[in-house]
């Protein structure tokens, strides 16, 4: 028994002795695991850098950079547009950025490049799935790539994997545009930053099927949230992604005016045509970018247009303004309904720009109108129990509330929406409209989309689009199918010009019945179908697939209240030939497509016409992406990957504390951003690295370089665990042997716990 007893303690004390070593393991492989991070202090930065809070206190990380510039060709009434991200990795580890930028509502997006080194990568359109699968396997293997994809008509996400330590990743995209004209004045829209959505949450729902089973659903109505939400950086640590712009314009005609109405420019003009440039060389991207010209007095253009030959076919894009003779001298009887968004993303500067844009609108009320005000935010308020005489008292009341509005809370647009267009007089006697005030910032446009379809009625409905970074998607479509016009207003000094155009749309009626009549025997494909009426200074552009070779005389009719006017146009080859008329067609198609979508329908008819068009025309659309894939494998087997979202500025203007609430101590400090000087190379300024998941705050997972750490760790526990095991069984051993008490009282055994 002594010989037992001896053995036993010494294969105890081996068994045991063991135990620090495994923790130690596992200590090790927990610590290697993060040792091959890059960890900085703001003491240790010798240039401007963003830093992000990493897990250890005090540390560090330095984050992604991003720089962006944009060439604009103009040319007549098409635009040409390269955008240009520049994606620096400053850290040590292998990231994946996801950036979410802004387009143009109407942007025909066709090109994709990828340029690393002097290598350049042309991209491919695939339907969305297959794109984003091609994408995901090349990131996973190593390869560079970059996944352009559409999340609304004018908000697009860039993926861009496998940038290396030190590298530098540039994306070029291109589209093509059609020039916005109303009273003879062009103008141009470029956006530079995307706006926080107020995102309703989803609803849960009682169903019962057709054998009465009873169930619960939910409905989202913002079923990709997750894609629209990118973080956003707070003011006070800003301003990230600068930006610098060129636009050459080539406008065939006499300029007299051009005005950037939100940027500072340097301009050299000729008498036809300009190049421009931003005065301080870049900008922050914070604010939309829009310019206007007009021509001089007698020679404005009433009608222009233009033709392509492409693969067999010719397309042609034609612009009219028609005749709409003087302006009405007595307004038609009016029922106007206001709604003024005051929710908090109209805080700043946004929030007085439309009071100040509704109290000139009552003050253009006519006694024989009748009118109402509707208010919201997380909630609505309806001023009036029904539409009532706008006489001196009722308007004072409705001034009065207009200057008591404050802004905050959330933006549940939908039921000021309804509330607006419900109709109990049904007063056919005058003309209904609804004039909406808001920056559109949501995500549920589809939900009110379908509203507009289902409950306007006779009701038009006319958008004014408030602050540096309105949702123009939003408005333009709310105006498409509310059978209204959409107005914008980016800074104070627009409000009168802008609501003077906006009333002599409101009180001169709406040119209606509009027809085109082409050539006998020529077939066309014309958008949009049907034509929508026109309100006073507003021209119709129409897009037009024809057979090769088509001539003829193609006219366009339409009525102005009992007036009918015509307008005869010559197709010939003689037209100007323009490049990418073509993909203006198909964005157009894409568009009226969409929108016949929402009206009702066979759904999946429509996503297939839609993918065929958008795939033969090589356009990005909701159905289909971009992707670009260098073959050669860049991130070494074992490197792990970092996914990292770049964060967009808050508008200028906006209130970041009434969107967001009160910041949080232990959400990721961000050092100021400093924009460089190499212009040439697109001026980098540092862009913060974040999680996907915004909403985490106790810091950020960070690169495991050159570490396996998941594996390490899953050994020092498994070993960990077989250690535990070993003694365990030991110990039933010892239990049922008898020998445990003579182990207990052996001199060289002593408990520690």
């Amino acid at each position: 028994m002594a010989a037992l007893t001896l053995t036993t303690d010494r294969s105890l004390a081996r068994l045991l002795s063991l135990l620090p070593l495994i923790l130690v393991c596992l200590v090790l492989s927990i610590v290697g695991a993060r040792a091959d991070i890059s960890y900085v202090s703001p003491n240790d930065m010798q240039r401007g850098a963003l830093l992000l809070k990493g897990k250890e206190p005090g540390k560090y990380v330095e984050a992604p950079i991003l720089a962006t510039d944009v060439d604009i060709q103009v040319t007549g009434p098409t635009g040409r547009t390269r955008v240009t991200q520049r994606f620096e990795n400053p850290g040590e580890g292998w990231v994946e950025g996801i950036y979410v930028f802004p387009l143009p509502e109407d942007a025909a997006v066709d090109t994709l490049k990828m340029v690393i080194g002097d290598k350049v990568i042309e991209g491919e359109i695939k339907e969305k799935v297959e794109a984003r699968r091609i994408y995901e396997q090349a990131r996973d293997a190593g390869q560079r790539a970059s996944l352009v994809e559409q999340e609304r008509p004018n908000l697009f996400t860039n993926s861009v994997a496998n940038i290396g330590p030190g590298e530098t990743v540039i994306i070029q995209i291109e589209y093509q545009e059609t020039i916005r004209q109303s009273n003879n004045t062009f103008s141009l829209r470029f956006p530079m930053v995307v706006a926080p959505r107020y995102n309703p949450q989803p609803t849960i729902v009682h169903t019962v099927d057709i054998d009465n089973r009873n169930g619960w659903g939910v409905i989202d109505p913002v079923p990709d949230r997750d894609r629209i939400e990118p973080p956003v950086q707070h003011p006070d640590d800003g301003p990230i992604n600068p930006v610098t712009l060129t636009l050459s314009l080539d406008a065939g005609f006499p300029i007299d005016r051009i005005v950037s109405h939100h940027h500072e420019v340097r301009i050299e003009r000729g008498e036809r045509n300009a190049t421009l440039t931003l005065k301080d060389g870049d900008v922050p991207a914070d604010r939309d970018f829009e310019l206007t010209w007009t021509p001089e007095e007698g020679s404005e253009p009433t009608a222009a247009l233009f033709r392509e030959t492409w693969k067999g076919e010719d397309y042609l894009l034609l612009m009219v303004t028609p005749p709409y003779g003087e302006e009405a001298e007595t307004a038609p009887a009016r029922e106007v309904i206001f709604v003024i968004d005051n929710s908090g993303s109209m805080a700043g500067e946004s929030m007085p720009q439309a009071k100040e844009s509704l109290l000139k609108a009552l003050d253009r009320l006519k006694p024989t109108d009748t009118f109402n005000v509707v208010r919201f935010d997380d909630t609505h308020e309806v001023l009036f129990d029904q539409s009532i005489r706008a006489d001196r008292e009722n308007l004072n009341v409705a001034r009065r509330f207009v200057r008591s509005l404050e802004a905050d809370g959330g933006t549940e647009m939908l039921p000021a929406l309804q509330a607006a267009l419900h109709d109990p007089l049904n007063d056919t006697s005058r003309l209904r409209q609804v004039i909406f005030l808001t920056d559109g910032a949501i995500g549920n446009e589809q939900q009110l989309f379908e509203a507009i379809v289902d409950q306007a009625g006779r009701s038009r409905l006319f958008p004014v689009g408030i602050g540096s970074a309105p949702n123009s998607f939003f408005m333009t479509r709310a105006a498409e199918m509310g059978r209204g016009a959409f107005t914008h207003i980016g800074s104070e000094a627009q409000i009168a010009e802008r609501m003077k155009e906006l009333f002599l749309k409101l009180e001169n009626p709406a040119m209606t019945d509009l027809r085109l009549v082409w050539p006998d025997g020529v077939e066309a494909e014309a958008w949009p179908t049907p034509l929508p009426d026109l309100y006073r200074g507003e021209p119709i552009v129409l897009s037009a697939k024809v057979a090769d070779g088509t001539e003829g005389t193609l006219r366009l009719t339409g009525k102005t209240g009992d007036d009918v006017w015509a307008i005869d146009m010559e197709i010939s080859d003689q037209a100007p030939d323009r490049a990418g008329v073509s993909q203006l067609w198909a964005r157009r198609k894409i568009a009226s497509l969409e929108a016949a979508r929402t009206m009702g329908g066979d759904w999946d008819a429509f996503d297939k016409e839609i993918t065929e068009v958008a795939l033969a025309h090589h356009l990005v659309s909701r159905l289909t992406s971009l992707v670009a894939v260098d073959k050669t494998p860049a991130r070494p087997a074992g490197e792990e990957l970092t996914e990292t979202e770049i964060p967009l500025n808050l508008p200028a203007g906006w209130e970041f504390e009434k969107v967001f609430g009160e910041p949080d101590a232990a959400a990721p400090v961000m050092q100021r951003a400093r924009a460089g000087a190499m212009r040439s190379m697109l001026a980098a300024a540092p862009a913060p690295m974040v999680m996907a998941d915004a909403s985490q705050t106790q810091g950020i997972a960070l690169p495991q370089t050159a570490s396996e750490a998941p594996a390490l760790i899953a050994q020092g526990i498994m070993m960990l665990l077989l250690a535990l095991s070993l003694l365990a069984g030991w110990f039933v051993w010892m239990k049922q042997s008898g020998t445990a008490s003579m182990v207990e009282r052996s001199p060289s055994f002593k408990w520690r716990w």
